[in-house]
């Protein structure tokens, strides 16, 4: 034990005393990017730039055979890959040594300098470190590159990028595997990038990868997850579920001849692929995609009998792979390449060099673009000879004899199209309104301008396809190769619609299901960080849901107990009052009277199919009263409006005036004896209901009226109601109904409502007189407004 004591006491010290002198004991060799380099600390990125591929091609090992070349050009690469990189070069900046082995970004401060003091020999662990990172640097990306160049690219290939890191001990297992995946998919056309984590902090978090290792896939700029076991054969069919499914279309005998005739829909040529393979080969899919936009391509598989007769029409050595490319011509084909050995380069020439018909129709602008492209220079002119036409029978014809007349003039500085009136209204439009003729017309255009600025000139005497026509356009474009100055209509040409493109709901729907289908893989696959924010978005709104629903339950609940312990007292007579059925002091629940119009929609459920014991209290007014008359209103029966047996709305006497002067005539006692005498009975067309108050009980066909009663100094003389009538003599109701009359026009409209406050207490008692109706007169009819 004290052998071991005395071992451990002089490990300390000499851990203490490298600490205070390591600046003099032995060190690692310094490794300066700049020195490297040979450029300044203050270095533009175009200098550093432009030093680094100068070195490179002097230190190149394939062109500089001298012992150290190799290593240089490794401190070379590593040199640029720091400096050109703003975070890694500041890193560098800040805290000195640049080793691979440190992260001095997340290292304390207060560590940094005992680390420093220490010199450890990799060489010592046999870690194959610089192996695999100079295998993956030509495939390292940075922030910028990923999102101007990778994330473009990604619509016309897949990605495979690598997600690593320092002392992922895990990332050095799996590199073999890797290595040779890369080896098999990159020839074909997959994009390969690794990313490291420590370095590339923010590419890491857009892509949403947190822990290392991780491999994903980038299509469409759309990151999708590697979840299996990293098997060569499992990576490649993982690039291969990255592609659109039907991206090539099976042929055989039966669908070779539709496959080939169905051009004319979809405006693309046709590429049919020959092998001898069940499955589709990756390269002739990743090919597939790389020109979707512009070719449909067919695979036939020789190995089948259903497929025996395809290969007799057109001859094909079943010993080697070929490709065949149709264009108009279904019986020809316009190119065809056979190798045994198909290489991506060959192929992509082949179909790049023939991506477009012969005389193609102009469906979008981005066709029309390329087609046309805009004049640069004085050497490159490209025309077009754009053929205006229609889509019925009677365009066959005149369609075929262009097409005729182009597969006969194939020349690189004049390109035909052809495009359709209806589907694009707005260029031909442009293009023939100032000589204000009608398709079909053949029109010979330069584009000037990426804005649409174009000069053209329209064919004389319009196009039949007979041969004088073709003569005449023969000659008219011999004329422009000679003097381009021949287009003498200059025009700005609106952009071209998409005749291809899916509608919106479409759109949509697409969306929600990418979206819906991320949203499972993540729950599936446990990508809790990601997954996190929504959950806590989802479970939130459940939340307060969930809550307000409880909160609501409890004070209904509340409120209903006074009503179910007033539903034990024993029943009132059929004599008693409904509205001594709803007294209550009952505080208002609202501050405000909710107040509906009573129409022909509102009629049956307010009205004539009211509960029993309910009862809606309704104002008469017009146009012009509307607005004073409902304000007085809300606030005389605010007090009374936390019963729940009493509604409230008005009736606009404007629209429904027949349906006052119906009520009246169905209750007769309800019309105050006198109202009016002989001489203004027969001089009015109608009554003035404006500021009456009905009180409907529509279960037992009664109605409670008020009529406008005024205040003020003749507040006694103009005040007549049905309550008063009852008590007064007919002598004295009679003055003062005349009295009123005198009056009533000088008063202002909202004074029509003062007593309303009594009128309604005497309602709520049970007092007021009440006037019985057979039935209730209809809602049916507006009046029309004069």
């Amino acid at each position: 034990m004290g052998g071991w004591s005395v071992f451990v006491t002089c490990c300390v010290w000499a851990i203490f005393l490298l600490a205070l002198f390591g600046d003099s004991l032995a060190s690692a060799p310094e490794f300066d990017p700049y020195k490297v380099l040979g450029v300044s600390r203050h270095a533009s990125q175009a200098e550093i730039k432009k030093v680094y591929k100068r070195l490179v091609r002097e230190w190149h090992p394939d062109k500089n055979k001298s012992p150290g070349a190799e290593d240089m050009f490794i401190k070379i690469t590593k040199s640029y890959e720091i400096l050109s990189n703003e975070e890694r070069r500041s890193n560098y900046d800040r805290f000195g040594q640049m080793d691979e082995n440190q992260n001095f970004a997340r290292a304390p401060q207060g560590f940094r300098h005992f680390h420093d003091s220490f010199y450890f020999d990799e060489s010592f662990f046999h870690f194959p470190r610089t192996s695999r990172d100079f295998t993956d640097s030509k495939h390292h990306l940075h922030y910028n590159q990923y999102i101007t160049e990778v994330l473009p690219a990604s619509f016309k290939r897949p990605y495979l990028i690598k997600i690593t890191s320092e002392w992922c001990f895990t990332c050095i297992h799996i590199e073999p595997v890797w290595k040779d995946t890369v080896l098999e998919l990159e020839p074909l056309g997959v994009g390969i990038g690794v990313v490291d984590i420590g370095y590339e902090r923010q590419l890491a978090n857009h892509l949403g990868a947190h822990r290392t290792p991780s491999i994903l896939g980038l299509i469409n700029g759309k990151v999708t997850f590697f979840h299996y076991a990293v098997v060569r054969e499992h990576l490649r069919q993982f690039v291969e579920s990255l592609l659109p499914q039907k991206l090539v279309e099976k042929v055989t005998d039966n669908s070779y001849l539709e496959f080939l005739n169905s051009w004319h829909e979809e405006n693309k040529p046709r590429v049919l692929m020959f092998d001898v393979a069940s499955n589709i080969p990756l390269l002739y899919k990743l090919t597939a995609f790389a020109f979707k936009d512009y070719v449909q391509f067919g695979y036939v598989d020789m190995g089948l009998t259903q497929t025996s007769k395809v290969v007799q029409r057109f001859n094909i050595n079943t010993y080697a792979p070929t490709m065949l490319l149709f264009k108009e011509n279904t019986d020809k084909p316009a190119d065809v390449i056979q190798a045994r050995g198909m290489k991506k380069q060959i192929i992509d020439e082949f179909v790049s060099n023939n991506r477009f018909l012969l005389v193609p129709r102009l469906v979008n602008q981005k066709l029309f673009d390329e087609l046309c492209p805009v004049k640069q220079f004085h050497r490159r002119r490209k025309y077009c000879v754009l053929l205006v036409t229609g889509e019925g029978e009677q365009f066959v014809s005149v369609n075929e004899a262009f097409f005729d007349f182009a597969s006969s003039n194939t020349k690189e500085v004049v390109r035909f199209a052809y495009v359709y009136q209806r589907q694009q209204q707005p260029l031909c439009d442009t293009l023939l309104k100032k000589e204000d003729t009608t398709p079909p017309q053949v029109i010979l255009l330069e584009r000037r301008s990426a804005t649409g600025r174009v000069l053209y000139r329209t064919v004389t005497d319009g196009w039949n396809g007979s041969d004088d026509d073709k003569h005449r356009l023969h000659e008219q474009l011999e004329i422009l190769q000679r003097d381009p100055s021949y287009l003498t209509h200059d025009a700005m040409l609106p952009e071209l619609n998409n005749e291809f493109a899916s509608m919106f709901l479409i759109q949509w729907i697409n969306a929600a299901y990418d979206y819906l289908s991320q949203f499972y893989f993540d729950l599936l696959y446990s990508n809790w960080r990601e997954m996190m924010p929504v959950l806590s978005l989802i479970f939130s709104a459940l939340f307060i849901l969930f809550g307000t629903v409880i909160i609501q339950a409890f004070s209904e609940s509340g409120e209903d107990k006074p009503t179910k312990q007033k539903a034990t007292d024993p029943p009132k007579t059929a004599e008693s009052s409904p509205g001594q059925e709803s007294t209550s002091s009952r505080p208002p629940k609202k501050n405000f009277v909710e107040v509906t119009e009573l129409t022909d929609i509102t009629y049956m459920s307010n009205l004539v199919r009211l509960k029993p014991g309910h009862i809606n209290v309704v104002l008469i007014l017009t146009d012009a009263s509307k607005q004073v008359l409902l304000r007085k209103f809300a606030k005389e029966v605010y007090s009374f409006s936390g019963s729940q047996t009493l509604h409230y709305s008005f009736l606009n006497v404007d629209k429904h005036s027949q349906w006052m002067d119906s009520l009246m005539e169905s209750a007769p006692d309800a019309r105050p004896s006198d109202c009016l005498d002989e001489e203004e009975e027969f001089t009015s067309n109608k009554s003035d209901y404006t500021g009456h108050v009905l009180a409907l009980n529509g279960h037992k066909k009664y109605f409670c009226i008020f009529r406008p009663v005024f205040t003020g100094e003749e507040a006694e003389c103009s005040r007549w109601s049905e309550e008063d009538a009852a008590t007064a003599g007919p002598s004295k109701a009679s003055r003062s109904r005349s009295s009123s009359r005198q009056k009533a026009t000088t008063l202002e409209i909202h004074h029509k409502l003062d007593r309303l406050g009594l009128w309604m207490e005497r309602l709520m008692e049970g007092t007021l007189p009440r006037h019985y109706v057979p039935a209730w007169p209809g809602l049916d009819t507006i009046t029309p407004q004069k």
